[in-house]
């Protein structure tokens, strides 16, 4: 049984019923250095990842780069997953005793998406190794849960 992720969008079409009456929105708004809407293309997600299936599990490896394992969250309910990353940072330029600038950020990134199969969240299992995220998912055969995975 093949399955195949798709990512729900719906501003695929609506850039192009407002450049009906308003010209190009999009070229508006790309003078500005922002992209509102993609044109037949879908933006980017800020997690990037791989899944792979075999007949007993799921495989997923998530692009989570700069983050420590402590702020990363997954979550399981059934068939959906969700993957949550914090990140934080903080620099300082000094001349002397004098501060010449100070830079916070602070960055949020989730991506959630389901599965063609339940998820036995007892045996999944998370690992954190440089900027990889790696899930391991067996499937289950009946029943449903919620579990937050810990990751080593």
């Amino acid at each position: 049984m093949a399955n195949k992720l798709t990512r729900f969008d719906p501003f695929t079409d609506l850039t192009t019923r407002l450049d009906r009456p308003f010209g190009n929105i999009a070229e508006f708004f790309e003078q500005f250095g922002m992209q509102p809407f993609s044109r037949g293309s879908q933006a980017m997600p800020s997690i990037r990842m791989d899944v792979s299936e075999r007949p007993d599990a799921y495989t997923v490896k998530a692009d989570i780069p700069g983050v420590k394992k402590e702020d990363i969250k997954v979550s399981i309910d059934g068939n959906q997953v969700s993957i949550t990353a914090e990140s934080t940072s903080e620099k300082e330029e000094k001349e002397g005793e004098t501060v010449v600038r100070s830079e916070r950020s602070y960055g949020r990134q989730s991506r959630s998406f389901t599965l063609g199969s339940e998820i036995d969240d007892a045996k999944a299992i998370a690992r954190y190794e440089n900027g990889v995220l790696e899930l391991t998912l067996p499937k289950r055969g009946g029943g449903s849960g919620g579990k937050q995975l810990s990751i080593s």
